[in-house]
């Protein structure tokens, strides 16, 4: 958030880029990096506009009958209003033109979770005389980085995470052996349960899904088509969750109930080395304080999987971003296929790793880790993570 106290850095950060200054805009929750930045409370029905120059103090563009959410905006800062279109018109050509602002903005759309601010903005912006220019790394420096106090909160989530993944893959394989197997969506409420009553919070159920359940990324287990767990079967098991106010930790672990065919021991170990072979760059990097971005990350996890044969069937991203607000966060993402992710990553900045191989019809397998980039050294959660495969 935009304070009297972090508006050095941010001011800082603008004279680095070469801008004069970062606009930030939101109508009615477009854009939350700017909700974010600004720290408006309230009800929000008209457009606002945050103008924070690289010198001098911030200025707020209101609208009259919606002062309310401003009550936290420094008084020492400039709180300017309007009412008709045209007075914040005049208001944007006094602040900034003739100026080159940052925007939220991703030429191309190169990267949508960045992309937030409408095209009429932007040409409202323009001909104000404004020279628009993407605040990408700033987004990322200012809104996604992590606090020390979020990272400790993560590592907790992330230690149970990881013990509720692996007990859930071990008592599938207790009760199919026992001949009483459960359902996948009865093995995703058990999972639920446990993170809830260890304090944990999520935004959406668990991902439970075997053989070729587990080839849809984005599987959802249900009791109106129940699919039981039973041996010889591969069991995917994706789960996440949060301490309140804290920030998710997100992890898939990978079962085989009985000894897995030869396919799917080829396919696990392709994607544990994909995995494994973007944790080692992102730690080199980290070690050596060295840029790197997202998108070297995937190229770096994708090679892994084209040489082995699957390439064909690692069909997203190697890993999204996870702030302090959101799972699927606005910082840099491991994203060269889906995307053209071409942030740098930040020290404090969250992103999962998670590369996969999804064969239609007959079974996916997915293994995913965090990361946490810091300034040499990348943390990776849960520190025991997964080598092999867990044959239960």
């Amino acid at each position: 958030m935009l304070t009297p106290e972090t508006l050095p850095a941010v001011q800082r950060a603008l004279a680095e880029a070469g801008v004069d200054g970062w606009l930030l805009f939101d109508f009615r929750g477009l854009n939350p990096v700017a909700g974010g930045m600004l720290g408006v409370h309230g009800m929000l029905t008209r457009r606002i506009f945050g103008w924070v120059p690289r010198e001098g103090v911030p200025v707020a563009i209101t609208h009259n009958i919606e002062q309310g959410a401003w009550r936290d905006w420094p008084p020492a800062w400039t709180r300017e209003r309007y009412s008709a279109w045209q007075e914040l018109e005049a208001l944007l050509a006094r602040h900034v033109g003739g100026r080159t602002v940052a925007m939220e903005y991703s030429p191309g759309d190169a990267v949508p979770y960045l992309d937030r601010v409408p095209a009429g903005v932007l040409e409202l912006v323009r001909a104000a005389g404004a020279r628009v220019v993407s605040s990408g790394e700033l987004v990322t420096r200012f809104y996604a980085v992590l606090t020390p106090s979020q990272i400790a909160a993560h590592e907790r989530a992330s230690r149970i995470v990881a013990d509720t993944g692996q007990a859930a893959i071990r008592r599938a394989g207790e009760l199919a052996a026992a001949g009483t197997p459960l359902a996948e969506h009865e093995l995703r409420d058990w999972i639920m349960s446990r993170l809830t009553n260890a304090g944990l919070g999520t935004d959406h159920p668990a991902i439970v899904a075997v053989n070729a359940g587990a080839a849809n990324p984005h599987y959802e287990p249900s009791p109106a088509r129940p699919v039981p767990i039973a041996r010889g079967d591969v069991l995917l098991v994706d789960l996440w969750g949060t301490e309140p106010e804290g920030v998710h930790a997100d992890q898939t672990w990978m079962g085989s109930l009985g000894p897995p065919s030869e396919r799917v021991q080829q396919v696990w170990t392709a994607v544990r080395d994909a995995r494994d072979a973007a944790i080692a760059l992102v730690r080199d990097r980290a070690a050596r304080r060295a840029p790197v971005r997202g998108a070297e990350l995937d190229d770096a996890a994708r090679a892994v999987i084209v040489a082995a044969g699957f390439g064909q069937h690692f069909v997203h991203r190697t890993g999204h971003s996870i702030d302090a607000r959101d799972l699927h966060g606005s910082g840099p993402h491991l994203d060269n296929y889906e995307t053209r992710e071409e942030r740098l990553l930040q020290p404090g900045v969250a992103f999962s790793i998670e590369p996969g191989i999804y064969l239609p019809g007959e079974f996916g397998v997915r293994s995913e880790v965090n990361a946490v980039f810091g300034d040499g050294e990348a943390i990776i959660t849960p520190r025991e993570y997964q080598r092999e495969l867990m044959v239960v």
